[in-house]
């Protein structure tokens, strides 16, 4: 597996990959592996000739007072589970790389950015889009892949690049769980034993949710009502948001009538963790 650090020799690489008429394949990351992001490098395996990674902590998509310097880090360990799952190149760029001093230029999708994490981080998605914009021209991939657990960044990633002609083909993959259903998420490394199990309401809160839809439960403020019902359930976490939203435009519905995304984030303790999930009529 090659490291690469520099821009210059990363876009010289991919262009020479490109020459040779080789299909590139980008798993944009923030590092610090587990299991979720080794399940987006084996799915997009299949879809390229060659596989990058990039792993970069992109300061511009965190507000103050969040959590950037503490941020978990482990490269070495990082590296050796990419070279695991066959990874070709890893890209592994400094902040003065990507935004070298003087830097002005940002890039932002509006609309579907401006509800859920885009309404509590307000500069979240406009840092998301500017470094994934960045890398797209970078690494010149031909396809990417994004978790659906940040289902808003997929659909943002996804309108950024039908907007502005971009040929990349943007793949969504499933949200990858722990065995007891916890969404696998890298800020759970700040969880403590008893904070992990608190952590379970969200996705025992998504299943709920569904089961209300099934027996026949259709309006929203019903099903929200129970969704932060399961999550306050003993204390200790801090509801940021529990909505409903249509999966395509994020404008909130007052009745599930069809797909509808049910979309959540928790503080439990410093973490501040994110599910979601898609509910669906009974057929």
């Amino acid at each position: 597996m090659r490291i690469i650090e520099s821009v210059s020799e990363m876009q010289q690489q991919a262009d020479l990959w490109r020459r040779e008429s080789r299909r590139i394949a980008l798993v944009p990351t923030m590092g610090y592996f587990h299991e979720g992001h080794l399940a987006l490098m084996r799915a997009i395996r299949d879809h390229a000739d060659i596989l990058v990674i990039s792993i970069f902590v992109n300061p511009a998509q965190f507000g103050p007072g969040e959590d950037f310097e503490r941020y978990p880090r482990n490269l070495e360990r990082d590296l050796g589970l990419a070279r695991g799952v066959g990874v070709d190149a890893a890209f592994v760029p400094t902040t003065g790389e990507i935004y070298p001093e003087g830097y002005q230029t940002f890039v932002e999708v509006k609309g579907i950015t401006q509800t859920l994490c885009g309404k509590s981080r307000p500069n979240f998605f406009r840092g998301v889009t500017t470094v994934v914009s960045k890398l797209f021209n970078i690494v010149k991939p031909h396809v990417a892949i994004f978790g659906e657990k940040d289902f808003q960044q997929l659909m943002t990633i996804r309108r950024m690049v039908g907007d502005l002609n971009m040929d990349i083909q943007i793949l969504g993959h499933p949200t990858v769980r722990e065995a007891d259903g916890l969404a696998m998420s890298s800020r759970n490394a700040y969880l403590t034993s008893d904070q992990r199990f608190k952590a379970l309401r969200l996705s025992r809160s998504l299943k709920e949710a569904q089961d209300l839809l099934d027996r026949g439960e259709r309006r929203s403020d019903a099903i929200l009502s129970r969704v932060r019902e399961v999550l306050a359930e003993d204390g200790d976490v801090r509801i940021d948001y529990a909505e409903l939203r249509d999966p395509h435009s994020f404008e909130e519905v007052p009745e599930v009538t069809g797909p509808t995304l049910l979309a959540l984030a928790v503080f439990v303790g410093v973490a501040r963790l994110i599910d979601n999930c898609i509910l669906h009529l009974s057929s």
